[in-house]
């Protein structure tokens, strides 16, 4: 099978982050559920530089952070918190290289995209990045850089993976809508022009020229139509809040080929149902966009509704697996 014909996304896989902070048995579990779509977990419990902001910020070229009571903020050069980012992700990528030798296929790898990192960053005055347009054109450009070394990384640890690189983008649509709040608390910052935010997820997915790029945010009102014309291959969503008013956008991102990441599965802990109920509402959705049930299994990958590092270790064990059986439950009875 050449390169160009091999599947780019598995039929089921995580989101992001898991509990616990043990990355050889987070990278076991993330390995073991998911033999054709495993991902690189996170384990925000660690702490700060384990966050998905302090680990992405740990990823920067040239731009370095430290932790604030505020929050992240940008400085002059690495200090701690840059280098305990860096050491967390380097244990990662030692696990995922023991857990993955000999695989071949999808590995999914997240960092937090250029909106949602502005959003969360702040400038030495305190201030978000979000709030200066020349700050979130150097931030855009040191993440693509740090996602370059990341990537390449990636592949050299893993040779035989075709990596898939997720954006974490849970602020987008309070970016493109002028809810981000200032520092005060009492304002919020401007929106951001569609097309300068289209422009910059365009950019930075750019870093992994052919291969796949998938756009995440539990959030609601994915802005599937804008993230379909900045190229992205793939949408991640939790399924449970989309609404009637989505289904023209999504409807034209399948038509277009664009993979949909279907977060069916609650990321914290309940009673889970059975496997063909999960992915019952993809079903009706399908039927209601008039697409082709045989489509289903090619379009979508059955994911949690957002990362689970909320959830108990042995409740995120049952989760990931139960993604995995209402994925074979969509591909043998997509009807």
């Amino acid at each position: 099978m050449s390169e160009n014909s091999q599947p780019r996304f598995g039929p089921a896989t995580g989101v992001g982050s898991l509990p616990g902070d043990d990355a050889r048995e987070a990278v076991k579990t993330a390995t073991g559920s998911f033999e054709d779509f495993p991902f690189l977990p996170e384990l925000p419990a660690r702490g700060p530089g384990a966050d998905m902001i302090g680990r992405t910020a740990g990823m920067l070229v040239e731009l370095y952070a430290r932790v604030e009571p505020s929050g992240w903020r940008l400085g002059d050069r690495p200090g701690r918190d840059t280098k305990r980012a860096r050491a967390w992700l380097g244990e990662d990528l030692d696990a995922l290289e023991e857990f993955t030798q000999g695989y071949e296929g999808p590995l999914k790898v997240q960092a937090v995209g250029p909106w949602t990192l502005a959003a969360a960053l702040e400038l030495r005055n305190g201030e978000a990045v979000l709030s200066d347009a020349g700050a979130c054109r150097d931030l855009a450009a040191s993440l693509t850089e740090g996602l370059r070394l990341h990537l390449a990384e990636v592949r050299r640890r893993v040779p035989g993976a075709r990596p898939v690189l997720q954006l974490d983008e849970p602020s987008l649509t309070a970016v493109l809508r002028g809810q981000v709040r200032t520092a005060s608390g009492y304002r919020t910052h401007r929106a951001v022009d569609r097309q300068v935010v289209e422009a910059a997820l365009r950019d930075v997915a750019g870093v992994h020229g052919d291969g796949p790029v998938v756009v995440h945010s539990c959030a609601p009102d994915v802005p599937f139509a804008l993230l379909r014309r900045a190229g992205v291959s793939g949408i991640s969503f939790d399924f449970s809040l989309l609404t009637e008013r989505d289904d023209d956008a999504i409807g034209e991102a399948v038509e277009a080929g664009t993979r949909l990441l279907a977060g069916v599965v609650p990321g914290t802990d309940g009673p889970l149902s059975d496997p063909a109920g999960s992915v019952m509402g993809v079903r009706t959705l399908w039927r209601r966009l008039g697409l082709h049930p045989g489509l289903l299994a090619e379009a979508v990958t059955v994911t949690p509704s957002c990362g689970l590092a909320g959830a108990s270790p042995e409740y995120a064990r049952r989760a990931l697996a139960h993604c995995v059986r209402a994925a074979r439950s969509l591909a043998d009875n997509p009807e």
